[in-house]
Order: C-alpha cells, then structure tokens, then sequence
C-alpha cells in the first residue's frame, strides 16, 4: 500500500542538503506544497550545480542556509530539531572525480561521516535517505541491473558513493538512526544544470540545441539508458522518508522506456522542432570509465513502496525543453 504522502510531511521539518542544486529544490517545491519546513542547505560552490533561481518559486517559505556539508560543526546545528533529512549534496561529475579525487573524497565520503555523526549525537530520531547512483555498479554483467548486482564502480565517484552508502547503512543498523539508501539512475527535468555536463550530458545537449548547435554523442550512440523525470524522482525521496518499511534498504530506480543515445538525440531533435548532433569518438579520458549500456530493475522500491514512474520520456523532455526556453538567462 502506498503511503498518502499529502498528509505525510504536514507541519514535519525537513533539512535538505545540495538543496539549491537540481533535485534538492524540485524536492523543496514539493514538500512546502505538502505543507513541511523546509530548510535547504547548500555551498553554492559554482561547479556543483546550486542556483537560488531553482527555489525562486518558494523563496519566502522555505529557510536558506548557505553552508558546505564538510564543516561537521555547521551541520552538528542544522541537523537539530529536524524530522528528516534529504542527504542529497555531492560531486556528481565522474571526469572531475578522476582529475581531482581527493575532492570527491571529501564531498561524497568524509563529509557523509560527518554528517551521520551530527545526527547521532544531535539528533538519532530523524529519517535520512541518501540519494546514491547507478555509478556504483559499475559495467553490468546482466540487464536490467537490480540490487544484487555486483558493485564494482569504474571511476572514483562510483566508490566515494558505494562508501557513502554504507556509512548510511551501518549507522541504521548500528546506532537505529532511520536511513534509507537510494540508487538513482539518469535523472532529468527542470533546474539540471545545463551549463555543461557536470552534472549529466542531458544538460549540455538540451543548451546546445536551444543555442542552435550540433550537440555530440560519444561512441556509436547504441549505449542503452533509463530516464527518470524529476518530480517521480522526488516521490521516491518522499515515500522512502515516509514509509517505515524503506529503513536499512537499498533501492533502485529506473522507467521501463530505456533506449539508446541515438535514438534519445534524435527524440530530442524532434521536440524541440530542430537541431543536429553528430556522432563522435569517446574522449581518451571519458572512454575508460564509460558503463555500456545500462537499466534498472526497480521492481524491489515497486514492491516495498509502491513506487514507479509515472512521467513518459516524450512527456518529460518536452516539459524540460519549454522550461529552458522560458527560464534560459538563469541557468547559462
């Protein structure tokens, strides 16, 4: 049975960490409509996607706190008196965690110790769900990939990240601090950042289009992909903080309308009524830390939380595409 998630959070106070980036405020946006507190948490360091423009719709309802997750005494006051916590900040760019590893390091391992240590000593009541990736499996030995898969990452995101989910883990099994684990798959919609590929190569294929040039597409374009839309995104952060059965679980998402790059590129093209992309040769430094094909199975998080996408592909590049047409000054 799934939860009513428009009583769940009425009156709940939720922190959001990375709340200012492209997940953290559509999440936002939809918890002040449920009715919480809100308060986001973000560095707003400029490679890592936050933009007070993705909150400009709830900017009087919601609390700002422009702070970075590595300071353990920032987070030691923020975590207190919360109901929940959206662990969603980190690096999210599997180059620059080849380039700069010590970074990721940092962002998506260390800081989540520190994280889970303020909770544990200020406040071990609250609900954490930590947003993690499809990154930690690494090249798939079957398809669609679900949660006993192998996890073998191929770049140091990828284990930063498994890291991080098993700090959350032993922390609900060992101190009783309510955590859930979530592996996200490419996620796209309105307030991704588009300046470049940092945060996924959606971004800087949609501002390639709507800037009237060829956009790229490594390898041969066969690699097979799922797509999740935002807001089915956000049901999943609100159901696994919501429903007791998600505790100490590890859950995929994922949509069953995977296809590959080409085909995606020349969907893309059709919507926005134009454009062109070419098909070019993996980068030296991206090739060897490319998966393949992927997709998910997501039949647990269905079964356990009555969760599944409900937002189309079509539907949701389409709803993207306008909201970059209409919004473009501020995310460039």
């Amino acid at each position: 049975m799934t939860l009513d998630l428009t009583t769940a959070f009425a009156g709940k106070k939720a922190l959001i960490t990375g709340g200012l980036g492209f997940i953290g405020a559509n999440l936002a946006i939809r918890l002040v409509e449920l009715g919480a507190k809100v308060m986001v948490v973000d560095s707003l360091i400029p490679l890592y996607g936050g933009n007070l423009f993705n909150v400009e719709p709830i900017r009087r309802q919601i609390r700002v706190n422009i702070s970075d997750v590595r300071d353990e005494y920032s987070m030691a006051y923020l975590v207190q008196g919360q109901d929940y916590l959206f662990n969603l900040a980190g690096q999210t760019s599997h180059l620059d965690s080849m380039v700069d590893p010590y970074t990721d390091l940092e962002i998506n391992c260390r800081a989540q110790l520190s994280i889970l240590e303020a909770c544990r000593k200020q406040n071990p009541t609250l609900k954490l769900v930590f947003a993690s990736t499809r990154q930690i499996y690494g090249k798939p030995e079957y398809l669609p990939v679900d949660e006993r898969h192998l996890c073998r990452p191929v770049d140091v995101n990828g284990i930063n990240k498994l890291a991080g989910e098993w700090y959350h883990l032993v922390y609900n099994n060992v101190y009783g601090i309510r955590a859930v684990v979530l592996r996200l798959t490419n996620t796209y919609g309105p307030r991704m950042r588009i300046k470049d590929a940092r945060q996924t190569f959606l971004g800087i294929w949609i501002r390639r289009l709507i800037e009237c040039q060829p956009f790229e597409v490594f390898g041969d374009g066969s690699q097979l992909r799922d797509f999740n839309y935002v807001d089915d995104v956000v049901d999943a952060l609100l159901l696994a903080a919501a429903d007791e059965r998600a505790n100490g679980g590890i859950f995929n998402l994922g949509a069953p309308d995977w296809l590959s790059l080409r085909d995606l590129a020349q969907l893309l093209v059709e919507l926005n009524g134009g454009g062109s992309y070419r098909i070019v040769p993996f980068p030296e430094d991206r090739k060897p830390i490319d998966i393949g094909d992927y997709y998910a199975d997501y039949r647990l998080i269905q079964q356990v939380l009555g969760w599944e996408p409900k937002v189309p592909l079509r539907e949701g590049l389409a709803r993207t595409l306008v909201y970059y047409q209409e919004h473009w000054q501020h995310y460039v």
